[in-house]
């Protein structure tokens, strides 16, 4: 399973490429307002500081709604670095923006997909991942790991090439559970990942071996 975080802070990517388990990076309008990151030619060198950072796949999101725009758009982020993923919404211009971009060779993620039938026609316009919302699904009192159960049967069933990108990854039991019925990758913030680290008893073995260590060498 692929690891992607779920930033545009820099330093958190650093941090996340460094541990040696990150495949790339997702972003949204959201998290570059979150950075204080403002204007279109300020938002494009920030992309390029992420793509510089990691070595794939990095999911730039379209601001516009409508198929000419998110065409024009989606081509301009592609042309940032080879590493670019164009994010485009679950709508209908949307799916029709994914069958276009990925006839020209450009590769998208399909966002805010919070059904089976979604992630189907994404899936059918050539999208190169499609992101279920697990969390967000959650709040509303859905199971949302059910639904990339779902989106994972449908697509063994007829070998769609798209992969499955389980987002809005809340904690370490959503990420565990992805990984346990088949997503293809997890994107979540640096904390996610980093809790995986953790164990109280791989503390307290760690702790007991240093003091045994002390004991026999002074």
């Amino acid at each position: 399973m692929k690891f992607f975080i779920d930033t545009a802070n820099l330093k958190d990517i650093q941090e996340a490429y460094d541990l040696g388990v990150l495949d790339g990076v997702t972003t949204n309008p959201s998290l570059m307002a979150k950075e204080g990151i403002a204007g279109e030619e300020n938002v494009n060198a920030h992309y390029k500081a992420i793509c510089n950072i990691v070595d794939n796949n990095v999911s730039a999101e379209v601001i516009a709604t409508d198929f000419e725009a998110m065409i024009s758009e989606g081509k301009a982020l592609a042309d940032i670095d080879d590493k670019i993923v164009v994010k485009i919404p679950m709508i209908k211009d949307g799916v029709k923006a994914i069958k276009y971009l990925t006839s020209e060779g450009i590769r998208t993620n399909c966002t805010l997909v919070f059904s089976a039938g979604q992630a189907l026609l994404a899936a059918k316009a050539g999208a190169s991942y499609v992101s279920p919302f697990i969390g967000r699904l959650d709040d509303i009192s859905f199971d949302g790991l059910q639904l990339i159960e779902q989106i994972v049967q449908i697509y063994d069933n007829y070998g769609f090439d798209t992969e499955v990108l389980a987002a809005s990854i809340r904690h370490t039991m959503h990420l565990v559970q992805c990984a346990e019925i088949g997503s293809d990758v997890v994107t979540c913030p640096l904390n996610v990942i980093t809790s995986l680290l953790n164990h109280p008893l791989t503390d307290k073995g760690l702790e007991q071996f240093l003091a045994d260590h002390a004991k026999v060498n002074g």
